[in-house]
């Protein structure tokens, strides 16, 4: 990896002992005909939300507890499947088992060179639409499903899964933002364990709807425009800072069912795991802990910070490294918006006069759904012309290669968690434009506590001159030294986390300690 750049992730293959009788199947049998997990251990059905987002920090939890002695039952989407599967160019999707190449890493890395696998067995339920169904052209339909439709399918897997496993203890980790976890999980008796997949602060906000429903910023035809200080753990917070589902004064959206019932399930969690770092939100992450059991086990990477054994990208990634070699260090600007949000024309040719403008050289991803599945070609008319020679327009990549590429000196992003959280991991300052939901207080963790990134106006309100300004300021000006160098400072505090004797690697522990002592009492009883 260029610059020596390391990832010391909690999975430890030295640590897989699957016995032989307990292997899992190879990787022409069927997905969702996966063997059941080996019988006797602490048993963790993990449900993955289905969208990019989530999919790839879910996916490396599932890895960590397989490594340390936990049988997995993953299951996601037929729908993510399929779009993962036919990235990889894979012909025949349904028989594609994602966690073959995982597996057979984990068995060459084994002690001994034997032939231990990790605990993983794989299953897909359907999320109530169509495999084919376009659902970022049609959002709401899409949420609609996930709220009404996929539980029931969800239920009847957990079901079957569960009693196939008995006598083992089985637990359950589903996506915060799933409506049914916690009902379900009582219902067949299992403990249940809320993976939340941003900071800590957004779900602290979400948890405390009620007070901010109480004190007019929520769920009011004229919210209040002053500073929220009353939610536990948060100083002080304004209404402008909060998630954009927040800000609307029409919450009977699906989106905001959704949200309500969501964190009415959450509410009734056992346990929940946490993809932050307890360095980062200290305050945030204290006041929780007192409301429940919540483990901060941050950052979740693929093993050593590169391209994942097992695929989560639901797009085909264009190698980017041979135009990248070709440029002068930190000189290239990493454009990206994500994998689901959209921005509107407008904004795309505000943003891209301004890079244009700023002379810098640039690496973008843009999807070709990025305005809309309807607008596959949005960028101005001889955009790429104008640029040629210094800029790579690309729809897809992997996105910790290009991060951690010597060449790469600064991010524009849409201010995802994992976009930011591999940022801080490459040393790479930011310059924030969010573009809905969490991206919004994410914008003001990265920007006004961290001081890691600058902000480049706001939804509907982006100008070039200003993007052309930040982008100089950030690539090549004073500004840009004290941002790396503050981006240094918690790269530091991330590395520590996650190393011996840090807080994620112990909370991490801790989490496993309990489940196992708990899963060995009678069946997460």
């Amino acid at each position: 990896m260029p610059h020596g750049r390391q990832y010391t992730d909690h999975l430890m293959t030295s640590e897989v002992t699957i016995k032989e009788a307990e292997m899992a199947p190879q990787p022409d049998q069927a997905a969702g005909a996966v063997a059941a997990p080996g019988r006797g251990k602490p048993h963790a059905v993990v449900v993955v939300y289905p969208l990019q987002g989530h999919v790839i920090p879910v996916t490396h939890l599932a890895l960590r507890l397989a490594a340390r002695g936990f049988a997995v039952t993953f299951v996601s989407t037929e729908a993510v499947h399929d779009q993962t599967a036919r990235a990889l160019g894979v012909d025949d999707p349904a028989g594609h088992d994602v966690f073959a190449a995982a597996r057979a890493r984990a068995a060459a890395s084994s002690p001994g060179g034997g032939p231990e696998e990790l605990d993983v067995a794989y299953e897909l339920v359907s999320d109530g639409l169509p495999v084919g169904f376009d659902r970022s052209l049609h959002h709401d339909q899409f949420m609609g499903s996930l709220l009404h439709a996929m539980p029931e399918h969800v239920e009847r897997l957990l079901r079957r899964v569960v009693a196939d496993d008995r006598p083992a203890a089985t637990f359950l980790v589903a996506d915060t933002f799933f409506v049914w976890p916690a009902t379900l999980a009582r219902k067949l008796g299992i403990p249940y364990v809320s993976f939340w997949t941003e900071p800590a602060l957004i779900f602290n906000l979400y948890y405390h709807i009620d007070l901010l429903t109480q004190n007019g910023h929520f769920r009011c035809n004229e919210p209040r425009k002053d500073t929220i200080t009353y939610i536990p753990g948060v100083p002080s917070i304004e209404p402008t800072e909060l998630m954009s589902y927040l800000q609307e004064t029409d919450t009977t959206s699906v989106v905001h069912r959704i949200i309500f019932k969501a964190f009415d399930e959450a509410h009734r969690a056992d346990y929940v795991l946490c993809n932050t770092v307890e360095e980062l939100e200290p305050s945030t992450i204290a006041a929780l802990r007192a409301e429940k059991p919540f483990y901060a086990v941050g950052p979740i990477f693929p093993a050593g910070f590169a391209r994942s054994a097992v695929a989560t990208s639901m797009w085909a990634e264009s190698d980017c490294s041979r135009w990248l070699d070709a440029q002068p260090a930190r000189s290239v600007l990493y454009i990206s918006f994500g994998s689901y949000a959209h921005v509107t024309r407008h904004e795309l040719h505000e943003i891209a006069a301004g890079v244009l403008a700023s002379g810098a050289r640039f690496l973008w991803v843009l999807r070709p759904d990025v305005v809309s599945s309807d607008d596959p070609d949005p960028l101005p008319e001889g955009f790429k012309d104008a640029a040629a020679g210094r800029g790579l327009v690309v729809p897809w990549c992997c996105q910790v290669e290009v991060l951690s590429h010597a060449a790469v000196g600064g991010f524009l992003t849409h201010c995802g968690w994992n976009s930011i959280l591999e940022s801080v991991w490459a040393g790479v300052p930011m310059l924030c434009f969010p573009l809905l939901t969490d991206q919004l207080t994410n914008r003001r963790l990265v920007a006004k506590e961290w001081r890691a990134g600058v902000s480049i106006g706001d939804r509907g309100a982006v100008d070039a001159g200003e993007v052309r300004a930040r982008i100089e300021g950030v690539m090549g000006g004073e500004e840009g030294v004290k941002l790396r160098e503050q981006v240094g400072k918690l790269r530091a505090t991330l590395e520590a986390a996650v190393a011996p004797g840090g807080s994620s690697r112990g909370n991490f522990d801790e989490f496993v300690d309990v489940l196992k002592r708990r899963c060995g009492g009678g069946g997460g009883q």
